[in-house]
């Protein structure tokens, strides 16, 4: 599991593009019949993707970064599925997931095993994970089943919807939250204006972006630098509770935190 480093807001201000892309954006997660996984020392976030194809994949714990017996003994998961219909596995328990369902899994839950419907279209599970202090039931929620505001306006080019999935009211959790942000037709913005995370970190994925489309995302305080992002990729980015304001264009996002 690779480990990316936190940073002074002193420091920040030093980086040139190169390095903002290498410390803040992530991309790769999701590879064909595997889980990649990644450590972020910023509220000891765990982010990753699981794409199981002929066979189960399993989140297992890492000895040495997370000194726990398996994954869940002290941290609570939050997924969705960006893929085709697929099953989270918790201790025997099977849920189905299609495209945009999300679950809850709480601390204490010793296996988890991820696996997909139809090899040929695989399920594409985007994992969130928090340290837990406290156990919860895992529970599934449906696409339908969410708290979905109604955000923006065509005048402004930023109409979207905001569907929360993994918050309270709908699922008990220790810390985790988890959202989707769908853009309707014809809107390019996300959030404006933008804007500052003092108190907690976030983490954005960036998905069902088409091909000839693009995403730019401004970092910084007064003095935003923009950084492009991949076309037609699964990308995530790891917002810094001290600074960040942000913009995109023509996206889906999956946003925890």
């Amino acid at each position: 599991m690779e480990i990316i480093r936190t940073h002074h807001p002193e420091g920040f201000k030093l980086l040139d593009t190169a390095a903002l892309r290498r410390d803040f954006l992530i991309a790769g997660l999701f590879a064909p019949g595997k889980i990649d996984l990644r450590y972020w020392e910023v509220d000891r976030t765990i982010i990753g993707g699981a794409v199981p194809q002929a066979t189960t994949l399993e989140l297992t714990a890492t000895k040495e970064l997370l000194a726990a017996d398996y994954f869940c003994e002290r941290r609570e998961v939050g997924i969705v599925n960006l893929g085709g219909p697929g099953a989270v596995e918790t201790d025997g328990a099977s849920h189905l997931l299609n495209k945009l369902d999300a679950l809850y899994i709480g601390k204490g839950t010793k296996s988890v095993k991820f696996s997909s419907k139809n090899p040929a279209k695989p399920a594409q599970f985007y994992i969130v994970s928090y340290p837990a202090h406290t156990a919860y039931p895992t529970k599934r929620v449906r696409k339908a089943q969410a708290q979905v505001l109604e955000l923006g306006a065509v005048e402004t080019a930023n109409r979207r919807k905001l569907c929360k999935l993994l918050v309270p009211g709908l699922v008990q959790s220790c810390q985790l939250v988890l959202g989707v942000t769908l853009l309707e037709k014809g809107s390019v913005w996300n959030t404006m204006p933008c804007h500052t995370h003092e108190r907690r970190s976030e983490v954005y994925l960036y998905f069902d972006v088409p091909p000839k489309a693009f995403v730019t995302h401004y970092l910084g305080g007064n003095a935003p630098r923009p950084r492009a992002r991949p076309r037609g990729r699964l990308v995530a980015e790891l917002v810094h509770p001290l600074r960040l304001g942000h913009l995109r264009l023509r996206l889906c996002l999956v946003h925890g935190r």
